[in-house]
């Protein structure tokens, strides 16, 4: 029987050179599998009658988007994953959606290897292969771009020799990812980490720069996940989607940082993710009304470790699971609604109000109504402060 590859296909000319490239080195035949997970571009049908023109055996497209949405972007919002204290995690939330189909595939057509068309230097050979072992330990992963060298050059001669339906095009001098909840661009004039971004690197934003009239919104959640945008229900996608672009269009979201890459180096990245920025800002402020003190203390050293996992491709691991049941625990409050102005680049939150507040107006207020007793604090102040004074009377004895 005929070994069967299943390969992550984009519908671009490196990875339909793949289809031909990988049965040429290793004999099998090629299951071509493409995941919609709101990148945008072609139709899904056009890049399945591509992929078997380009010689794959058999084709798949899935739309994913939803699935995207709900199963991968809300636990981040849930968790307001920021690597770094900045990149919500774009790419890496893509990869292991991606990486469920492609294990799907490879069980509906009896594959025994996945492919994919990273290189040898980034995170995402680390999230696709990682995340494939602890699915299907049993496969096989080969990525031709890493493992047989297949440069661009390589790749338009292949495609010329082979008459392969794809245009041979002139490459972008950036190296772009997108999905519905961001987008990533990285090389090219980027590379020297002292050039300005130039304002055809961006397309999911507008330039903050121009004058314009601010956008005040309303999200309102419910236990952690995005609802109703001004009072109108939505899904968790058509939130991302609406605030794409209504953040979008005031430039919220434009990230510009140089990274610790798992793989030891630093790179230098340029994101755009608007409504990720504005959910993840609306849902921190609405977590900092209903969340109690020491659980929001220490759900914040959670978020920074779930951030690196997911970062490190590790989205399928005990650790994150566990960390899983951790931030769902620590949303259960987290429901109310949070205004925000979007404009000039920010999103600024203006006003909260939840059913759920901790905030106690007659607590916090210094007018009359004053319900608290603050006779009480200098005896918490004498025990608060007792084993640093005696440490203290210590040390001057000494």
């Amino acid at each position: 029987m005929t070994e069967r590859v299943v390969l992550a296909y984009s519908g671009g000319l490196d990875t339909s050179v793949a289809i031909g490239w990988i049965a040429e080195e290793t004999g099998a035949e090629v299951i071509a599998v493409a995941v919609d997970v709101g990148q945008g571009g072609e139709d899904l049908d056009v890049i399945r009658k591509r992929a078997l023109a380009c010689g794959a055996v058999e084709a798949e497209v899935a739309d994913a988007k939803d699935e995207f949405a709900d199963e991968y972007c809300l636990p981040a919002i849930k968790a307001n994953a920021l690597y770094m204290d900045r990149y919500p995690l774009v790419s890496a939330l893509s990869r292991p959606t991606i990486v469920k189909h492609l294990v799907a595939a490879a069980r509906k057509h009896g594959a025994t290897t996945v492919a994919h068309g990273c290189t040898g230097k980034g995170n995402d050979q680390v999230r696709f292969e990682a995340g494939i072992s602890s699915l299907a330990p049993d496969l096989t992963c080969i990525a031709p771009v890493r493992d047989y060298a297949m440069t661009r050059d390589k790749c338009i001669a292949f495609c010329e020799e082979k008459n392969l339906p794809i245009a041979t095009t002139k490459k972008s001098p950036y190296s772009i990812d997108q999905n519905v909840f961001g987008r990533a661009v990285e090389t090219g004039f980027l590379e020297d980490i002292w050039n300005a971004p130039i304002e055809d690197v961006y397309e999911y934003t507008s330039d903050p720069a121009q004058p314009r009239a601010a956008d005040e919104v309303v999200i309102t959640f419910e236990r952690g996940v995005p609802v109703a945008l001004d009072g109108r229900p939505v899904t968790v996608l058509q939130a991302v989607q609406q605030l794409n672009e209504r953040a979008g269009a005031q430039g919220v979201g434009r990230i510009d940082m140089v990274e610790d890459r798992l793989v030891g180096i630093k790179s230098r990245e340029v994101y755009e993710a608007p409504g990720a920025i504005a959910l993840i800002t609306a849902h921190q402020e609405l977590e900092s009304v209903t969340v109690e003190r020491e659980l929001a203390r220490y759900k914040r050293q959670v978020e920074q470790r779930w951030g690196e996992l997911v970062y490190d491709g590790l989205w399928f691991s005990p650790l994150k699971r566990a960390l899983d049941g951790f931030i769902e625990q620590a949303n259960e409050h987290v429901s109310g609604d949070i205004r925000m102005t979007l404009h000039g680049g920010r999103a600024t939150v203006t006003g909260r109000r939840s059913q759920s507040s901790l905030y106690d107006f007659n607590l916090a207020t210094y007018d009359s109504g004053d319900t608290f007793d603050q006779s009480l604090s200098k005896g918490f102040i004498e025990i608060f402060g007792m084993s640093s004074r005696i440490a203290a009377k210590r040390d001057l004895a000494q």
